[in-house]
């Protein structure tokens, strides 16, 4: 690492002259006792305590084996207080992911005699260069409070990295990581920085930090507006929630939501792009697609891949009207083309909102992205879920998120990592109804979920109200659809006293990607919690049935027996993540009101799920599928980084990946008439030393069926049991997996060079020809539902949305609503057994990545 000596000359103070020793009990305190009193110390919490009270204070810090304190001379004199800790045996464990070698740091200088330019930059810098040198640091750890601006200032002078608001015992604060990389290359970067008061302003790391500080600032001061006169000088409110729409990243999420717009579109055959100048030798070509008026023309650049597949090069978008070049604008494009992609009238002005919020988030995404590819590679698993950028990779309009405003977006959006509450209210057993996994009953799942004095505050509110506990069920609900529902339409039954609010959770939680489902971050250990969420997002209203509800736990310990038991699906390790418990409330008056299945009758209801955390072995980790068709914003695919820090070929850690998540499949399918919806969402992948090595299941009753109603059933789960045209019951593979998930990656792989498309299916039909050798048993099944087919139906994401942005399909007959265009051809179909295969290009780079 750099020496501290040879930085450039960013202050006047000499390094030399600053000096660690550590602290004494019987000499320092009473040197240092003082300055914890002066006004701007008031972030230590030590303002009027005695010299006595100081000493048992540090005393109890050093004496707990995790805590270290030194005492900073200049000059041989006592000029500051610097802290380490272990994150491990300290609260902030609970509220990120700790990694190895994570050093916490809290840093204090006492005012100087007289002023010296830069000392306490310099203070700075030579206590990060001790912690990393001396201390052997691998990452340093803060978190100030939000309202200490100098030193916001002073961590992003030297290097660190703001993440996100966490809530700690005693302030809300910025959770802040700095690597020896990023410190030292800040040595080199300070003398440039301007003057401090601009910084925030015209740095983009400091303008980064900027927008998260303030942000959530306005999100305490309208949960609680009593704090509204806290400091907000950072900036004002207005500017600060728009601060990441700005042009140049506008222009880039808009070229990037078109792009895909014309390949979704094209690959639905809702688009028929015409070809303009022929292919080259790698099958690039030019083509060109004419608005409905005529009066706008879209060249692009293009490559046709399996699967009707369009892999275009975003940057060849141009736009002409008029010959003349115009900005690539995505909600122009829709009204473009509105008459071609048939949006009712009635539907399009929504359709425009999702698209705006999509674009609003995306922007958001780029200007706040902290971790590269290589960074998320040994990332922690909420990291991970809080660094995705693209969302559904099928959905054009796939982040709408209508009815959160600026604010919500900022608190409860997963891509921003903030932890905030969840409510909690009682609800009364004449309308609701608990269910729960056998041996789980009412009053375990909530001693496990509250504290004991959580619950003893929470029963007391009901008995101080004359209620008897007796009659009512502790749930939690969104703290947005608490203050924007629930209050206002369930107005009724508040007044009735048939739901009592209750007040916030102690656990903090974070929302993931599927947006109303939340990971206790407090205890990972825990229950994530679901809960309903009416905003509408990607074709419904995010709601939650109280019907399902009744049943999901029962259909969770059902299909938990038959996954844990089956011999084949332990040897590959395949497990769920069981919803181990459900609470449904019931309006009566939308009951009444509403005979159908209606969204206003999905409004209170929440379930809660294992944590995979409890799943973990030694050496593993946890990464969402979503993951591996992530890019960061300078186009790295995390999926080759994983690749290349595997030591595996690609062939290998691809093979040894469809082992872990495609072959169980199979197997539910073939051997149980077993179908989930296995997005990349509803998959958390474990790995070890960067290679998949098993997957797990989540989001079960909603999203799962067996296609075989002469299966015998309990009444009460027989809802499982789905009648299905025989030719649809495949493109549960077919669809959601080969064109909703693997058509992608495949893309990914070729684009980044790491293997053709040829190649990548290939593989794809060498693990299903595997899995189907293995098990003759079932070989009437395999041809009845030929998975190496010439062709499948079509069935079309964005087709349903644009039908109806409301509600894409009824759920109690989905098959009803499908939109097919013509059948794909089936890209593992030339592999098929026997079948004379093509000869594979062998363009893969093993060599390059092993």
């Amino acid at each position: 690492m750099q020496s501290l000596n040879s930085r450039p000359n960013s202050t006047t103070v000499d390094p030399q002259d600053l000096k660690f020793v550590p602290l004494d009990l019987d000499r320092h305190i009473e040197l240092i006792q003082p300055w914890f009193q002066l006004p701007y110390a008031n972030y230590w919490g030590m303002q009027g305590m005695s010299v006595e009270e100081t000493r048992a204070t540090y005393k109890a810090h050093i004496e707990s084996g995790h805590f270290r304190v030194f005492i900073g001379f200049y000059k041989d004199q006592p000029s500051l207080v610097l802290e380490t800790y272990d994150p491990n045996l300290d609260e902030i464990k609970d509220l990120y992911s700790v990694m190895p070698g994570d050093i916490g740091m809290h840093f204090f200088v006492a005012p100087a005699t007289q002023p010296i330019h830069g000392y306490t930059l310099a203070w700075m810098q030579q206590a990060m260069h001790w912690i990393f040198e001396e201390l052997g640091a691998s990452r340093v750890v803060v978190e100030p409070s939000i309202h200490n601006e100098k030193i916001h200032r002073l961590n992003l002078d030297v290097g660190f990295t703001y993440a996100n608001g966490i809530q700690m015992a005693s302030k809300v604060a910025m959770l802040a990581f700095c690597s020896p990389r990023d410190f030292y290359h800040s040595l080199k970067e300070t003398p440039n920085l301007p003057p401090k008061n601009d910084r925030f302003h015209s740095h983009p790391r400091y303008e980064n930090a900027l927008k998260m500080i303030n942000g959530l600032k306005e999100t305490i001061a309208m949960s609680h507006p009593q704090s509204r006169n806290m400091d907000l000088s950072l900036g004002d409110e207005a500017r600060n929630v728009a601060g990441h729409l700005t042009p140049i990243i506008w222009q880039k999420v808009n070229r990037h939501l078109v792009c895909k717009a014309i390949s979704e579109f094209s690959h639905e055959q809702l688009f028929v792009p015409a070809l303009i100048k022929g292919s080259n030798s790698d099958n690039w070509a030019t083509y060109q697609l004419t608005s409905d008026l005529g009066q706008r023309h879209y060249v692009f650049k293009a490559k046709k891949m399996a699967l009707r597949h369009w892999r275009i090069d975003p940057q060849s978008i141009t736009c002409l009207e008029k010959d003349s070049h115009t900005d690539v604008d995505a909600l122009r494009f829709i009204i473009d083309f509105k008459a071609t992609l048939a949006i009712p009238e009635d539907k399009l002005p929504i359709y425009l909102d999702e698209i705006s919020s999509t674009l609003y988030g995306a922007a958001y995404k780029e200007s706040n992205s902290h971790f590269d590819s290589r960074s998320l590679a040994n990332a922690d698993y909420q990291t991970i879920e809080a660094a995705m950028t693209e969302g559904h990779p099928c959905f054009v309009a796939n982040n709408g998120r209508l009815g959160f405003d600026a604010f919500d977006y900022r608190q409860y959006a997963p891509e921003t990592g903030q932890a905030f509450n969840v409510t909690w209210i009682a609800v009364n057993k004449s309308k609701a109804v608990y269910s729960c996994i056998p041996g789980l009953e009412y009053e375990d799942l909530i001693k496990q979920e509250l504290s004991a004095a959580k619950l003893e505050q929470f029963e007391s509110i009901l008995t101080d109200r004359g209620l008897s506990t007796e009659d009512y069920i502790l749930m939690p609900v969104h703290p947005w659809q608490w203050f924007n529902k629930i209050n206002i339409v369930f107005a009724a039954e508040i007044a009735k006293q048939d739901i009592v609010p209750l007040g916030e959770s102690d656990d903090l939680y974070k929302a993931q990607q599927s947006i109303r489902t939340y990971f206790n971050v407090t205890d990972s250990h825990k229950n994530y919690v679901k809960t309903s969420l009416s905003i509408l997002n990607m074709g419904f209203m995010r709601g939650l049935s109280p019907y399902y509800m009744e049943g999901t736990p029962k259909i969770n310990a059902y299909l938990n027996e038959i996954i844990s038991q089956d011999p084949i699906l332990k040897q590959f390790g395949f497990s769920i993540l069981q919803e181990v418990a459900a609470v449904g409330y019931r309006n009566p008056y939308f009951e009444a009101a509403c005979k159908k299945d209606n969204p206003c009758k999905k409004m209170l209801s929440a379930l809660w799920r294992e944590s995979p955390i409890k799943q973990l072995k030694d050496g593993e980790s946890l990464m969402s599928m979503t993951a591996l068709l992530h890019k960061d914003t300078d186009n790295q695919s995390l999926l080759v980084e994983l690749i290349k820090r595997s030591g595996l070929t690609p062939t290998a850690w691809l093979s040894q990946y469809l082992k872990a998540f495609f072959q169980p499949l199979l197997h539910c399918f073939y051997a149980y008439d077993l179908t989930f919806m296995p997005h990349g969402e509803n998959l958390i992948l474990v790995l070890k030393d960067h290679v998949p090595s098993r997957a797990i299941m989540k989001d079960i009753a909603e999203e799962s069926a067996i296609l075989n109603t002469e299966v015998s059933l309990p009444a009460d789960i027989a809802r499982l049991a789905v009648e299905v045209p025989e030719e649809y019951k495949i493109l549960g593979i077919f669809i959601d997996v080969f064109d909703g998930y693997f058509r992608h990656m495949s893309h990914i792989l070729e684009e980044s060079g790491t293997l053709t498309g040829d190649d990548f299916w290939g593989l794809v039909a060498d693990s299903a020809i595997a899995y189907q050798a293995q098990h003759p048993e079932l070989q009437d099944k395999f041809e009845s539902r030929n998975l190496f087919a010439p062709d499948f139906l079509h069935s079309c994401l964005n087709r349903l949305q644009l039908k109806n942005n409301l509600q894409m399909v009824d759920l109690a007959d989905p098959a009803s609503s499908l939109i097919m265009a013509e059948p794909l051809p089936n890209p593992i179909a030339p592999f098929a057994p026997g079948a004379n295969r093509k000869t594979q290009s062998s363009t893969v780079t093993e060599q390059a990545l092993a």
